[in-house]
């Protein structure tokens, strides 16, 4: 079902009759400043939106369709985009995945913003709340400086999600690692663990990327440009931080993949110990079962039935095992 929200300033201050019917008649307004989010569109009643507004119904398309790619498209009239909030869940599992990605499409006019979101693939997922991004809104203060202070606030709630996953990945990598090198060994789902968070980088990496291609298309062909120059070192600390978390998403990719080549590696050594260990023991346990194997044939030799042998074979054996103990031990391999 089709839910719409919004809100409007006027002259930069908050003001009440937001009306998704009069959406048109306020974008007409020049002190007027619209917000409308849309959740889980109805296609007739988007269409309709498009036409009113002359939307491009190309990107109308892309704003419904499934698995759209994280981008931004610039009409004449208004910029088009596509990102994806990230939220983590806790982990029920060794494999299931805690990152849940949320698609924020939008629709960028010279005085309006109209944002379209789709709900959850998996019903049991939280959907992502808005409510965050409006008090961004109120918190920037910025809404007299035009509708690149509305973008921004967006840009900047999604982002610093991004900066959130990135940091919970990081601290489960580096979990791993510390289990690595643990003395009682690694702990049991450790390959599995990886390769969720190899999974989950790589489902993060396709969406934290192109974001600087996003941000940047809207820093420099922002329709307010002109007249809000004060946004400008906004959008560059937005775009540093898209970098950051960028180059951090490349950087756990290259741990991740180290944790998981490490544990082989590891798992290659351990078995090499076990089996110098068997094989010492292997050696010594060979000596007794030589010497009473050839004593136990059925042939004459010197001492049979006589305590002499007896003592004769134990020695032997007692020495050898000596021995060959103290040699493996010296060596490492007991």
């Amino acid at each position: 079902m089709t839910e719409v929200r919004g809100r409007m300033w006027v002259r930069g201050e908050p003001a009440d009759g937001f009306t998704f019917s009069a959406i048109s008649d306020c974008l007409t307004s020049e002190d007027t400043l619209v917000w409308a989010d849309i959740y889980d569109p109805d296609h007739d009643t988007l269409t309709a939106l498009a036409e009113e507004l002359k939307l491009n119904m190309w990107a109308v398309e892309d704003a419904t369709a499934p698995n759209e790619r994280t981008k931004a498209t610039v009409y004449r009239t208004h910029t088009f985009f596509t990102v994806y909030a990230i939220q983590m869940l806790t982990a029920v599992g060794d494999s299931t995945s805690t990152l849940v990605k949320h698609r924020i499409s939008a629709f960028v006019l010279p005085r309006g913003l109209i944002t379209v979101r789709l709900p959850p693939v998996a019903g049991d997922d939280p959907g992502f709340g808005m409510d965050e991004v409006s008090q961004r809104f109120d918190e920037l203060g910025g809404q007299q400086y035009g509708v690149g202070a509305l973008v921004h606030g967006l840009l900047d709630v999604v982002v610093d999600g991004h900066f959130d996953a990135v940091q919970d990945l990081d601290d489960g990598i580096e979990s791993l690692e510390d289990e690595l090198f643990d003395e009682d060994g690694p702990k049991r789902g450790l390959q599995r663990r990886t390769f969720r968070y190899r999974k989950d980088l790589v489902e993060l990496r396709r969406v934290v990327l192109p974001m600087r291609e996003v941000v940047s298309a809207i820093k420099s062909r922002r329709l307010d440009a002109k007249t809000s120059p004060e946004l400008n070192p906004l959008y560059d600390d937005l775009y540093d931080h898209v970098l950051r978390a960028s180059e951090w998403t490349e950087s756990l990719r290259d741990m991740v993949t180290t944790v998981f080549e490490t544990n082989l590696s590891l798992q290659d050594a351990r078995l090499n110990t076990v089996m110098k260990k068997l094989t010492g023991w292997a050696a010594i346990i060979a000596v007794p079962t030589a010497i009473t194997g050839f004593y136990g044939q059925n042939v004459e030799y010197p001492g049979l039935n006589t305590v002499a042998g007896f003592v004769v074979s134990s020695a032997l054996i007692v020495l050898l095992v000596a021995v060959l103990y103290v040699m493996f031990r010296k060596r490492d391999w007991l």
